[in-house]
């Protein structure tokens, strides 16, 4: 029965994906979309250490999972222009992982208003894993370009 609701979990959290960057190809072309682009849930270094987000990134980093963005790579010799782009890739990423959350969370409440809560609980799970994580991971990442922009510009 678990293996059911995780493999269900799973494959939902990938369509949710799919949905995010559909949705977020639509939110991009808005003119408050700036203001998403800045978005910052957990400021701090620490609370990412404690809720684990340096293991994710080993995993992310060491695992097929480098595969799934090729854009967000850095080639050896950067410029601002590819500071910026990667930033611009950061930041979609971000938005269509935080859009894919909200959609697999509709599920997740429908499970536990059914009362399934076991399903409920795995699918959460399955969901800040495959959705949640990787949006903080954007935004730690988008935070250490900021800070590369910065000593670019200061640098010229």
């Amino acid at each position: 029965m678990i293996i059911k609701y995780l493999t269900y979990s799973i494959s939902i959290t990938f369509i949710s994906w799919m949905v995010g960057m559909i949705v977020n190809a639509f939110l991009s072309k808005k003119e408050s979309y700036k203001k998403l682009s800045n978005l910052n849930l957990i400021k701090s270094e620490t609370i990412n250490k404690r809720i684990g987000l340096k293991a994710f990134k080993w995993i992310v980093k060491n695992t097929f999972f480098k595969y799934f963005n090729p854009k967000l790579k850095f080639k050896k010799k950067v410029e601002i222009t590819d500071l910026n782009e990667i930033r611009k890739e950061m930041t979609f990423a971000e938005i269509s992982h935080f859009i894919g959350f909200g959609f697999v969370t509709f599920f997740v409440v429908a499970k536990l208003i059914k009362g399934n809560i076991i399903f409920g609980l795995i699918f959460m799970i399955v969901n800040v894993v495959m959705n949640l994580y990787p949006s903080l991971l954007q935004q730690e990442n988008k935070r250490r370009i900021d800070r590369l922009i910065k000593n670019y510009r200061e640098h010229q």
